[in-house]
């Protein structure tokens, strides 16, 4: 059985990082995606649809530090669905992206609405421990890579 989401959205707000009794440090974020298409009338129209995220440990740690409002990243984790009980005893359902990789991707100034390659920097690349690190360094492509 395979559970994995993957994103390319901006950042809504901050996170909210948290850090629990026991030292563990969690955060949560917005990340918005678009979709454009065409209307009937022929218009172009965009659909935003908004994503929650939760990252653990040190990723929390390292969205805390690097992100920010607006930031374009790529998120790769799984799907999950919680229920818990609000203050007036109702019963609440949650669907978030808990991420195990999170990605800032910077646009290239020289080149206006390109994407950088795996040469380009700065980007930032944080994975959780048991989600190795992708080194796309020597520039050769990887069959199961993305092109950014």
């Amino acid at each position: 059985m395979i559970n994995k989401v993957t994103l390319v959205g901006n950042l809504g707000k901050d996170p909210e990082v948290r850090r629990l009794d026991n030292g563990v440090v969690v955060a949560k974020f917005s990340v918005a995606t678009n979709e454009s298409y065409k209307d009937k009338g022929g218009e172009w129209q965009t659909q935003t649809e908004w994503h929650d995220v939760v990252v653990w440990r040190q990723l929390a740690e390292r969205a805390e530090r690097d992100l920010k409002k607006g930031k374009l990243v790529y998120i790769e984790g799984k799907l999950t669905h919680r229920k818990y009980t609000d203050a007036n005893n109702v019963d609440r359902y949650v669907t978030e992206v808990v991420g195990n990789m999170v990605r800032i991707l910077e646009r290239n100034t020289d080149r206006p609405g390109q994407f950088p390659d795996a040469s380009d920097a700065p980007h930032s690349d944080f994975s959780t421990p048991d989600e190795p690190k992708r080194d796309n360094s020597s520039g050769e492509t990887q069959d199961d890579d993305l092109p950014f």
